[in-house]
């Protein structure tokens, strides 16, 4: 969309950081806070420098960026000198599921970096013009070949030093056929005594089951939402 500050056009940019990004996801601690008390305290103006440097320059035109707060914002962004156009980054949103068949749960063995050979949930980035359950479900089919229904939202964890959001879904398999596709090198089902805790991908899959097994003994499903710090 189009923002007018004053007599200038700013032209909203998405910016697309990598997959790599989730990577250091596996060397940062988890701390587990309830959506209502979660810290929106800090400081906006200023974003980290690792925000501040996937832009350097205009895609509209080309020409270097500066970073700068515009007129009636309340954060840097990077600002075309030339024609005008702020480009804004958002988090990006990953989505994946939890599929269960009896009182098993489904893994994915990475075939891509970054974590190849680690074992995952599937999941991966949201595509424009699908909802969060349709890229879900996508993933699933994509990475495992299993045919899922889901139950609902189950985790909501912000991983705010890499940009993203993700979000897990709970899912009952309809058969225990599988049929991985070329990002994964092999798809299995685990119960929750041989699930390989030192080989999990990500700090996000392993907090999603986590709190998946802990739910089931409870009998009680819940929805989880956590910061990764």
């Amino acid at each position: 969309r189009a923002l007018i500050l004053g007599s200038g056009v700013f032209e909203q940019k998405r910016c697309f950081c990598s997959w790599i990004c989730a990577e250091q996801l596996c060397d940062r601690q988890i701390n587990g806070k309830d959506c209502n008390t979660m810290d929106d305290t800090a400081s906006p103006a200023t974003l980290p420098p690792m925000y501040q440097a996937q832009i350097k320059h205009c895609r509209a035109c080309g020409t270097a960026v500066a970073h700068l707060v515009p007129p009636d914002d309340n954060r840097e962004r990077a600002v075309c000198p030339a024609c005008g156009t702020v480009h804004y980054q958002n988090p990006l949103n990953v989505v994946g599921t939890v599929p269960v068949w009896q009182d098993k749960v489904l893994l994915c063995r990475r075939n891509i970096e970054p974590r190849h050979g680690f074992w995952t949930l599937p999941a991966g980035f949201m595509e424009l013009g699908e909802t969060s359950e349709q890229g879900a479900l996508r993933e699933t089919v994509e990475e495992a070949g299993a045919q899922i229904e889901l139950q609902g939202l189950f985790t909501v964890l912000n991983v705010v030093h890499v940009g993203q959001v993700h979000l897990y879904y709970r899912a009952q398999m309809l058969s225990p056929e599988l049929n991985p596709g070329p990002e994964t090198i092999e798809a299995e089902l685990f119960t929750e005594s041989t699930i390989p805790w030192d080989l999990l991908a990500f700090r996000t899959v392993r907090q999603t089951l986590e709190h998946f097994f802990a739910d089931r003994r409870q009998g009680q499903f819940g929805v989880h939402c956590a910061d990764i710090t």
